[in-house]
């Protein structure tokens, strides 16, 4: 079986692989402070109480990071614990297969280039990948392949905290959808305003991307992935497709890449 890590700046998902099947996954806090024998204790953990697990073989892990701090306890952890499993991390002179048409192609992160290996897979090109995450990311990928440019807005869960900290009668809210549009109360009208305004943000920045992306838009695919895109996917009309998984995917992908050939 296949472990798959994707560390985020909030949170860290976890999946486990069986050929090209995700049987097991979890979604973590990702703590910077966490040491590698910590995540050790936590990753086995998690193995140990999962009823699918129980003779579980871990024959590889595959890892991509956009804390540097968690990466380095990553690798020391794969080392200590998993010392004689192919342990594939996402960083320079990885093979990945995703050429990068950026100024500089350093600036781009892992998990980028990730999700982009796993939506020209799944989908083809040209698409658009949206990822709900930390930040509002959306990924322009060409119809060769090519990752080719980025647009990174504000996240949602910074713009609620952002909001509940400016406004003196304004507080969190749960994040689920009002029961119209024109709110009725406080509660709902913040409910309202974040669903629907990141969803009109989405396809706005969309219409866009996809206007310069293809000569017929209409042929770009769009894809949501990330913490929040169930949130929000429904609400936007852009959005072709929602994978949860796209990250563990490209992940699984780039490491079949990569490990040593037996």
């Amino acid at each position: 079986m296949l472990l798959t890590i994707d560390v985020g700046n909030t949170h860290t998902v976890l999946g486990l692989f069986d050929g090209e099947e995700v049987i097991e996954h979890w979604r973590l806090a990702t703590d910077p402070r966490r040491t590698a024998d910590e995540i050790a204790v936590v990753l086995q953990g998690l193995l140990a109480q999962s009823p699918l697990l129980k003779n579980a073989d871990i024959g590889g892990i595959a890892i991509c990071s956009t804390v540097p701090s968690v990466l380095n306890e990553m690798r020391e952890m794969c080392r200590r614990y998993y010392g004689d499993v192919t342990a594939v991390i996402v960083e320079p002179g990885v093979r990945t297969g995703v050429p990068v048409r950026m100024d500089n192609p350093k600036e781009v992160g892992s998990d980028r280039i990730v999700n982009a290996l796993a939506a020209i897979n799944l989908f083809g090109g040209p698409c658009i990948i949206v990822d709900f995450g930390t930040a509002t990311s959306f990924d322009a990928v060409s119809a060769k392949g090519e990752y080719i440019g980025a647009v990174t807005a504000p996240g949602i869960e910074i713009s609620v905290d952002a909001l509940a900290a400016a406004g003196a009668q304004l507080h969190k809210v749960e994040l689920v959808r009002p029961r119209s549009v024109i709110a009725k109360n406080t509660v709902e009208a913040l409910q309202a305003g974040i669903i629907y305004g990141f969803a009109g943000q989405v396809d706005g920045i969309v219409e866009r991307m996809a206007a310069e992306l293809a000569d017929d838009p209409d042929d770009v695919t769009v894809v949501a992935t990330g913490g929040y895109a169930t949130l929000v996917s429904g609400e936007a009309r852009s959005i072709d497709v929602h994978e949860p998984w796209l990250t563990l995917i490209g992940l699984r992908l780039i490491y079949n890449r990569n490990k040593p050939m037996n």
